[in-house]
């Protein structure tokens, strides 16, 4: 077998464990639905075993574990902290990671019921986690750049979904134009997520109770994560977002809304391989990309 082709089971997983964390290895494996470039496993109640899986190197791995360790304290929301590492092995040539387990259901599962307290809970995350970032960190080759370096990802997603699904195609052009004629983003590079959508968020009690999957951490534009506040939360909670978050002034706004925008075509094109059955497709994303769409596109 490849690489790519080796079955992750629960006996794997133990096996692994038995052979580098042998504590750890009589804890109940529970598989988690989900994940493409990694897949999940539950270790018992308060873990979870990340497992590189169509990853083609492990850099989204040693991110993570380099620094979410140091994020992890200063921030409101639980994150999943690595607190053991796999490594390559004749058994398993890639790496696996165990992290604490953030409880609640995935977003793109679940629902926000209590908008304003999730807005402000997004707002509060978003402000500790948007800080100066060290010369050290890490940078972005396919995110972080202003809306006008990014219009052929832009096209991209638009050409490739069906018109009739995107309604006003000329509206969301509108979006993207506005964002890339906003000026650029003149601070520092902030911390940010760096792909904040609804399975990489967890739900709980109505409003957002965690944040998961930091693979694409980096440093750069803010606006990047500000975007969440169409992608994310329920309609007409947008402006409550921005005045709780404070720091966003109206080109960082405009330049985050344009990104909000294909972000949604990203959902919904996801959306569409997975209704057409095509590797790599998430149905349960679609719905929620053309929603955002739609609070994109109303500016709430």
């Amino acid at each position: 077998m490849t690489d790519t082709e080796i079955e992750i089971t629960a006996d794997l997983v133990r096996d692994l464990l038995q052979e580098q964390h042998p504590d750890l290895a009589g804890l109940a494996i529970r598989e988690v639905a989900g994940g493409w470039g990694n897949q999940m496993w539950r270790l018992g109640d308060e873990l979870a075993v990340r497992m590189q899986r169509m990853d083609p190197t492990p850099e989204l791995q040693l991110k993570e574990r380099r620094w979410l360790p140091v994020l992890a304290p200063r921030l409101p929301l639980p994150v999943p902290t690595p607190v053991r590492f796999g490594e390559p092995s004749e058994r398993f040539p890639k790496h696996w990671t165990v992290m604490t387990w953030v409880p609640g259901e995935p977003l793109d599962h679940g629902s926000i019921s209590r908008g304003a307290h999730a807005a402000d809970t997004l707002a509060g995350f978003l402000r500790a986690l948007h800080v100066e970032a060290p010369a050290e960190a890490p940078a972005s080759s396919d995110l972080g750049a202003h809306p006008k370096r990014c219009t052929g990802g832009f096209e991209q997603f638009l050409q490739a979904i069906d018109p009739d699904a995107v309604g006003d195609v000329r509206a969301v052009r509108a979006v993207w134009a506005d964002a890339v004629a906003a000026p650029e983003w003149e601070g520092p590079p902030m911390w940010l997520h760096g792909d904040l959508h609804p399975a990489n968020v967890v739900v709980s009690d109505g409003t957002l109770s965690g944040v998961i999957d930091f693979g694409a951490l980096f440093a750069g534009d803010p606006a990047w994560d500000l975007g969440a506040a169409w992608v994310l939360l329920p309609a007409g909670t947008a402006s409550r977002f921005f005045d709780a978050y404070a720091h966003a002034d109206e080109a960082t706004i405009r330049r985050a809304r344009g990104l909000a925008a294909m972000k949604s075509l990203f959902l919904m094109l996801m959306g569409q391989n997975g209704d057409r059955g095509l590797p790599g497709g998430k149905p349960n994303w679609g719905p929620a990309g053309r929603a955002a769409l739609d609070r994109v596109l109303k500016g709430v």
